[in-house]
């Protein structure tokens, strides 16, 4: 659930690039996952930072992990904030579109810990191991 201090900053498209919300005397930004990119600073900083924060980002891969016993590199699907909200996830498939459908899943918004960015170590799905 998306607090009621919190301001929607939209691109010029009209996209949702994320959040204003108040820090005391000053505004914090906060990506479309929930995440806050600042600490508190100026209205028109927060502004900027979400605009050149992007979301790009959400089509890089990400691993979640707990769904098996090794981490699962996923691609972000769909991220909806309003309501409950959700973020599904689906294994990362490449694009192969001759494989079958990508296992699923739907987590929480915020951003569970779970879903996280990659680390050193984790699959790359380039390298395969026995």
């Amino acid at each position: 659930m998306i607090p009621a201090d919190w301001t929607p900053h939209r691109r010029d498209d009209g996209e949702l690039l994320g959040w204003i919300r108040p820090e005391g005397e000053d505004w914090l930004a906060v990506d479309v996952l929930g995440r806050e990119v600042t600490g508190g600073i100026e209205w028109l900083d927060a502004e900027a930072v979400l605009e050149q924060h992007g979301i790009g980002w959400l089509a890089d891969p990400w691993i979640l992990d707990g769904e098996s016993a090794e981490p699962l590199r996923v691609q972000i699907v769909e991220v909806v904030p309003e309501g409950e909200g959700r973020i599904t996830v689906k294994v990362d498939d490449f694009g192969d579109m001759q494989r079958p459908p990508a296992q699923r899943y739907t987590l929480a918004w915020p951003i569970p810990p779970q879903l996280r960015p990659p680390r050193v170590g984790d699959p790359d799905g380039r390298t395969f191991t026995r």
